[in-house]
């Protein structure tokens, strides 16, 4: 049996070695005949990918890098989706072939224990040898039955593993079948309504009264109390970290929807991906399933949305729309779930970059960014900008999982200074204060109705930001009717690290990870969100205490003493025209949400960032910043979650400090780093090298920083 346990381990392990190495192949389907680099390009990245390493490619500009990229790696991605289904096949094979053979040789071994028993002739000295016979046999008759039951087990172990993987083979071609079919077919999804009980005592009081005064103050009532309701925060459980993390993630698991292995390209700008989705329709991959993400500013179809100028303001209003969707305020008209599958359909069948995309939307009359965020699962391809990957939150919310996928970062030589800037966060006094006021409110309009626990997180949150208030100078009390026009006496910036600043604003013995974590379990600057949008009108602006009136000769004596030098009188926002767009009443309707940005910063390590206090003059222009130091530690959940990461460039020095501070600081060892560089490799008969003085028109085409202005060069 151990013969056997070593052979059968032996063969599954060369077999998983062989599926493992695969060769690589001496061509690539290319649009046309591929230059030697570019040959050599996509080897060296199919390596990259089947080792998975990380790897550093170095191709200057003109040499067809995305070409390249786009050929060698969807030429790795079906190898490896043809190579599961062979590798399944063969432990099949050997899983069957194995417990048939293990089922002979006890079978064999049973036989020949009664066979030898039977045919012994009763002597004394028989008796004597069928006696040492029977212990031997069975002594080995019992080492071989446990043999036989490890061995049953282990099998049994494997043949769990390949029906598994199996099922998961199952699942693709269920979905590859289904993507066939998605142009016939067209799922209607339709919403359970909410039936609100009745009011006793309404019923009571309201007996007297026509049906019709009835049915229209009890519509009238249901409404108010669910809108509500919802902005209400949950009822919170549990502070044990353990209880969360473990919630939180069956919440995942349950609510995760299966992906498939698939490419993540990463560029800078919008126009970059668009070029790179043209490219893969150039490629002999006309087939892929590619989708293209973006942010609601570049995606949003809505008029009413689109108007407004700042991202900030299109993803509150966005936001805003989803949760006022009810049946007397619809909420946004493209947010339709049939229509928006529709639109994902369509998007998964047809190789579309975002301009595309986005012209389906509007004659689909559905959403091209929740439609691109639904299609992430069935996708092959993601094209994503910058910080939609490298932000794990961001991730995390646009549902991307990066466990068996491949990363590729296209123009990463300025990759350290756009994790760096994504990690930084700023925040203002108005928004500080802003926020406090909101939050304030917010616990007098239902402190009755939330749970002690609650109650207790919503003050924690205040006595937080009174503090970050304070270091930056700024003033609660009721006394300072604008904050926009709060003096500070000095104006002073001080950089500081991250515990020091967390002492002089006492917060230093406050447990932020759970704060952090009530946040975001609780959602409630998004329940924040709602109430002030909702109250907005209604609301208690910070100051709203009013100084009793002035006589003529007060007015007249104020104003002398304020021609004197003396701080000018305290007037409304509007009216001074200093104050920028970010200390007006209504530029963000709820702060809340970048200030928790700002907390996550502060749980960084001390030695990992920096924090600038500004105190100005006045104090909506104070702020404080937090300064991301160390990429490494975000984008070290990349390198570790992913399969294989590539980042490629057209001048990647230099590598030394790619690989110091982005691959070593995060704990990647040497050998897993791969590099590849070339130069322009071109025939010289293709090379025309010409001098033009004068354009078409005659003019001479002077271009110098005097001219730069001139329309006609």
């Amino acid at each position: 049996m151990d013969q056997f346990d070593s052979e059968d381990d032996d063969d599954l392990m060369s077999a998983v070695m062989e599926l493992e190495q695969l060769c690589v192949p001496d061509s690539f389907p290319f649009p046309f005949t591929p230059y030697n680099i570019q040959t050599d390009f996509m080897k060296s990245l199919y390596t990259c990918l089947q080792m998975g390493k990380i790897g550093i490619f170095e191709s200057p500009t003109g040499t067809g890098k995305s070409l390249s990229l786009i050929c060698g790696a969807l030429k790795w991605l079906r190898d490896f989706q043809a190579q599961q289904k062979q590798e399944l096949e063969e432990l099949l094979s050997k899983t069957r072939l194995g417990l048939l053979t293990a089922m002979h040789i006890i079978r064999g071994q049973s036989r020949g224990f009664t066979i030898n028993y039977r045919q012994c002739q009763l002597t004394m000295h028989s008796m004597m040898m069928i006696m040492m016979m029977f212990s031997m046999s069975l002594l080995s008759f019992f080492s071989t039955e446990l043999d036989w039951i490890q061995e049953f087990a282990i099998k049994k172990e494997k043949e769990e593993k390949v029906a598994k993987l199996k099922n998961e083979q199952q699942h693709i071609e269920k979905r590859e079948a289904k993507l066939k079919d998605l142009q016939n077919s067209n799922p209607v999804t339709r919403k359970r309504k909410r039936k609100s009980k009745e009011d006793l005592q309404f019923e009571d009081l309201m007996s007297g009264a026509s049906e019709d005064i009835k049915k229209a103050c009890q519509e009238e009532l249901q409404a108010l109390e669910a809108d509500q309701n919802e902005l209400l925060i949950a009822d919170y459980k549990s502070d044990d970290e353990s209880d969360a993390n473990k919630e939180d993630t069956n919440k995942e698991e349950e609510s995760e929807e299966e992906h498939v292995t698939k490419i993540y390209y990463c560029s800078r700008t919008h126009s970059q991906l668009s070029q790179f989705v043209r490219e893969i329709i150039k490629s002999p991959f006309e087939d892929v399933r590619v989708i293209s993400l973006a942010s609601r500013q570049n995606m949003c179809i809505n008029p009413a949305v689109r108007k407004l100028t700042s991202l900030a303001l299109i993803n509150d209003r966005c936001l805003e729309l989803e949760q006022k969707k009810s049946k007397k305020r619809p909420g946004c008209p493209y947010h339709k779930q049939e229509l928006i599958n529709t639109l994902k359909n369509k998007a998964l069948l047809e190789v579309t970059d975002i301009e595309q995309l986005v012209t389906s939307g509007r004659e689909i009359k559905a959403c091209p960014y929740y439609a691109a965020r639904y299609a992430i699962p069935l996708a092959e391809i993601v094209a994503l900008p910058y910080n939609t990957l490298l932000h794990r939150q961001t991730r995390a919310a646009c549902g991307i999982k990066l466990a068996g996928s491949i990363v590729i970062i296209d123009e990463a030589h300025n990759l350290l200074e756009t994790i760096n800037s994504i990690h930084s966060v700023e925040i203002t006094a108005a928004q500080v204060i802003k926020a406090h006021s909101q939050l304030s409110q917010y616990e007098n309009k239902f402190r009755s109705r939330l749970k002690a626990k609650n109650l207790l997180y919503v003050r924690q949150i205040l006595f937080v930001l009174s503090h970050l208030a304070e270091i930056i100078g700024g003033k609660l009390a009721w006394e300072v009717p604008w904050v926009s026009y709060h003096y500070n006496i000095n104006t002073e910036i001080n950089l500081l690290t991250i515990n020091n600043f967390l002492f002089r604003c006492r917060l230093d013995n406050f447990n932020m990870f759970k704060l952090l974590r009530y946040c975001r379990r609780s959602q409630i600057s998004k329940k924040l969100h709602g109430f002030v949008d909702k109250y907005q009108e209604t609301e208690v602006k910070t100051g709203s205490k009013l100084d009793p009136p002035l006589s003529g000769v007060s007015r007249f004596l104020q104003t002398i003493q304020s021609s004197k030098g003396k701080p000018p009188a305290l007037k409304s926002p509007t009216e001074d025209p200093s104050v920028g767009a970010q200390s007006k009443p209504g530029y963000m309707s709820s702060p809340l949400m970048q200030i928790e940005s700002f907390l996550d910063a502060l749980t960084t390590a001390d030695q990992d960032g920096r924090v600038v206090v500004n105190r100005q003059v006045i104090l909506s222009h104070s702020s404080l910043k937090f300064l991301m130091l160390n990429p490494a530690i975000h984008f070290i959940s990349v390198l570790q979650e992913a399969r294989a990461v590539v980042v490629a460039g057209g001048t990647m020095q230099p590598v030394s400090e790619f690989k110091e501070q982005l691959f070593h600081a995060a704990g990647i060892s040497p050998d897993r780093v791969l590099e590849f560089s070339c130069g322009h490799i071109i025939p010289g008969h293709q090379i025309l090298p010409m001098a033009v003085s004068k354009g078409p028109t005659g003019i001479t085409l002077d271009f110098t920083y005097q001219n730069r202005d001139k329309v006609h060069l």
